[in-house]
């Protein structure tokens, strides 16, 4: 689509703005809004929420695209009338202004019930010369990304501070452009945000198709004319009549660091043998440079958790439990934290790939959160998992099977990759229109009033 520019442009002297149109001022953000936040000392702590109340919104409720407001916390009316400064209107931009989500931004559109906010999120009020709306689109136009990342730069934990937002340069046409070029973000956003949402969930199929073919390959094999038995057991159905029935201790050695061997970070070392933990662990691969380090000393502690090429590794406790990952590409010398198990396959009886499919199928997580245990944090023992029973296709067949998964895997992760790539390209067409559209680079004013006049002859 090519849109119009404006007939004229003059400099702006704000570093990532360049140009603007020729009618645009340039003002602070704290001239055109009234910029404030949950004070520190009125910090709220988790006991205090109650069952209903006023909403207490927090970064994870303004990031998608629009504001969550019923998977909340709640307050009473003492600790939402304590702060009135923030509680919320109609109008209202809320800002993530700590941490990893910093420049998350959103829009209050309406207000379903009473709520303010908790003290990572600043409230924006809009003066009369300031649209919520357009300030909302300017907040996520590559401008501000830059401005943000410029303020934040050399922080030990990222936060914007009232005074640097108040500071923030913004351009400004007149209200009624502004609410022009809201309506048509609004407009175009929408359309790109379907066609996100039609290749989220193309992903979300292909996943599901994977993990089917996996599921009935590794538990029914390939052949649908072989000859099948039921396994005794309840969730595993029928299988192959010549698959064997073993708990995984059979199958496999598991072995763990014990207790008393486990490691602090201040024992961790500039260089030496690498020690993995499951934050290391990503696309089912170790990711060797992230890893720690601990001296020769500590490694040679536990013989039995030096790693070896293909190994298999997984998270035995807390919320990533379950988190698989194969040890391949091994750079040196690495042994493991005690929060992971180490499953080694016995060799020219398994492969460890194929055990790899068998762990990280629903069978084995429907297991693990039967044997679980634990009620805020919770674990599975390495005997509970030893008892894990599945059936096992001889060495042959497993290698057949593997093969026919490397086939069928790929070609779905071909497609997934196409989806990811297009939901990117879509992210950035987003990106570049809204900031064009709120910097004054694209003169969308004749196309709004074009939509108005066609939607008012319907």
């Amino acid at each position: 689509m090519s849109l119009p520019r404006y007939r004229s442009y003059k400099g702006s002297r704000v570093e990532w703005l360049d140009d603007v149109p020729e009618t645009w001022t340039i003002s602070r953000l704290g001239f055109e809004s009234w910029v404030r936040a949950r004070l520190g000392w009125k910090g709220l702590k988790a006991e205090e929420y109650v069952d209903d109340g006023y909403v207490l919104l927090a970064t994870p409720n303004i990031k998608g695209s629009r504001i969550d407001f019923e998977n909340v916390n709640y307050i009473n009316e003492f600790r939402y009338e304590e702060s009135p400064e923030i509680k919320l209107r109609v109008g209202d931009v809320l800002l993530a202004k700590d941490g990893s989500t910093l420049g998350t931004v959103n829009l209050v559109r309406s207000l379903p019930r009473p709520a303010t906010v908790n003290s990572s999120i600043a409230v924006i009020t809009s003066h009369t010369t300031l649209s919520g709306s357009y300030l909302y689109y300017l907040f996520q136009s590559s401008y501000m990304e830059h401005t943000i990342r410029r303020i934040k730069g050399g922080m030990g934990v990222p936060h914007l501070f009232q005074e640097d937002l108040n500071k923030f340069y913004i351009p400004l046409p007149l209200i009624g452009e502004q609410q022009s070029i809201a309506t048509f973000l609004d407009l175009e956003t929408e359309k790109i945000d379907a066609l996100i949402v039609d290749q989220q969930q193309l992903i979300e199929l292909l996943k599901e198709k994977r993990q089917a073919v996996i599921s009935h390959a590794v538990s029914k094999g390939l052949n649908p004319a072989a000859s099948m038995k039921d396994s005794g057991i309840e969730w595993m159905g029928m299988v192959p009549e010549h698959w064997e029935i073993k708990p995984l201790k059979y199958i496999a050695s598991l072995k763990g660091r014990l207790g008393w061997q486990g490691l602090r970070s201040d024992e961790y070392t500039e260089d030496g043998p690498f020690l993995v933990t499951s934050e290391h662990f990503t696309n089912d691969r170790i990711d060797w440079p992230r890893c720690y380090h601990v001296s020769p000393d500590r490694y040679a502690i536990a013989p039995e958790i030096q790693l070896q090429e293909g190994d298999l590794l997984m998270m035995k406790d807390g919320a990533a439990m379950g988190k698989l990952a194969y040890v391949d590409n091994l750079p040196g010398a690495a042994c493991l934290n005690s929060h992971l198990l180490l499953f080694r396959p016995l060799r020219g009886r398994f492969e460890n790939r194929f055990l790899y499919y068998v762990l990280g199928g629903p069978e084995f997580r429907t297991y693990m959160v039967r044997e679980r245990t634990g009620t805020t944090f919770f674990g599975i023992s390495q005997e509970s998992i030893g008892t894990f029973p599945f059936a096992c296709p001889p060495i042959t067949e497993q290698r057949e099977i593997l093969e026919f998964l490397s086939r069928e895997t790929s070609k779905l992760d071909s497609l997934t990759a196409e989806a990811e790539s297009a939901i990117a390209l879509l992210q950035e067409r987003r990106t570049a229109l809204i900031s064009a559209a709120v910097t004054g680079k694209i003169d969308v004013r004749g196309l709004v009033e074009a939509h108005l006049e066609e939607v008012a002859a319907k």
